[in-house]
Formats: C-alpha cells, structure tokens, sequence
C-alpha cells in the first residue's frame, strides 16, 4: 500500500506544493513538486483565485490520499498571518470539496519530523528532503522543499498507518520520527 500525500506551504506570494509517495516501509518519493506565485500587484480575491485554480488542478492531476498544510504559526507578523490563513482556506475548501481529508503541522513539526530537531533552519530542512527523497538537486525555492516537507511529516507521523507497530513511542520510529512525536506533543500542550 502506498500514501499519496500533496503538501502545501500556503502563501500569498508563494504557495510551495509537493506530492510524495509513501510505503509501508516509510520509502518515499517525490511525484511532483512546484510553486504557485501571484504578484503583490493583483486584488486579493485575484491572487486567491490563481491559488485556487493551481491547488484544482494538483488535486485532480495527483488525486492524493491527504492533504497536509502547513498550520498558522502566531509568531509571524500579522500581514503574513492573514495571507498565510486565507491561503489555506482555499487549499483546505478544495480538498474539502474533494472529500479528501486534511492534517495541519506546525513548523516545528515538520522540522522535527524532517531533520530531527524542531528548530532546524530552511537550508537542513531542504538538504534531508532531497536526500530522504533521492533527489539530484534541491527543490526550489525553500517554499517547494517545504511543501515536500509536509507531506512527508504528515506520511510519518504516529498512527498515519505507515508505521509498523504505530505508535510514538514504538522503538521502529527513526529519531526524527521521535523527535516529532516529541513536537506534537508539546504543541498539544501549548493549545
């Protein structure tokens, strides 16, 4: 059994989208992986349509199991938050529309799940997807790498159904699937 995940890394100006492949043996690979861009120069209902119209056409083009997006972070300034959030609501109506369900991660999660530690910057994260993913070259910019980020998260996290024994505290977990485990926990306990 394989799980298609399509991750997003939702924004205004970039909206980073990747799908991934998983097995049951926690092997994953890259199906595809791009970025939607809209200009600061168009109207908002503008920008949020291009979005729309490009997460449409993901869907229908990959047709996953999941959807994984990125959650609102509180710490990003407030103009980022609001562009951030009303991207992910088209992404989340989409999938909705779909019955394709959908998971939300922090950031520190994704870090977390990806590298091991939750406070990984961009460039650790974007250097283990391409080799967790086998890639000749890093995908690009870091909202791409992202957007793989997520949807590999999401295909590990404990109880995706992916893991062998589930659970976090199983000994098959690798240690950035601990260290995730770890992260959800804590982000658990901060709500």
């Amino acid at each position: 059994m394989t799980l298609r995940v399509l991750g997003v890394d939702p924004g205004l100006t970039r909206c980073g989208i990747g799908v991934v492949d998983i097995e049951r043996n926690r092997r994953a690979t890259m199906v595809a992986v791009g970025v939607v861009g809209t200009s600061a120069e168009l109207t908002l209902d503008k920008r949020l349509l291009v979005i729309a119209q490009a997460i449409d056409e993901w869907l229908d083009l990959h047709t996953p199991d999941v959807v994984a997006v990125e959650r609102v972070f509180s710490q990003m300034n407030v103009s980022t938050v609001m562009g951030v959030a009303q991207a992910s609501g088209v992404v989340i109506a989409a999938a909705a529309r779909r019955g394709i369900p959908v998971a939300l991660h922090t950031p520190s999660e994704v870090k977390a799940a990806v590298t091991g530690s939750g406070t990984a910057n961009k460039d650790a994260v974007t250097k283990l997807v391409t080799k967790i993913l086998r890639l000749d070259a890093p995908p690009k910019p870091a909202d791409a790498a992202d957007a793989l980020a997520l949807a590999l998260t999401h295909a590990w996290r404990a109880g995706s159904g992916l893991a062998a024994n589930g659970g976090a505290g199983n000994s098959s977990l690798t240690p950035a699937q601990k260290a995730w485990a770890d992260a959800e926990a804590k982000a658990r306990r901060a709500r």
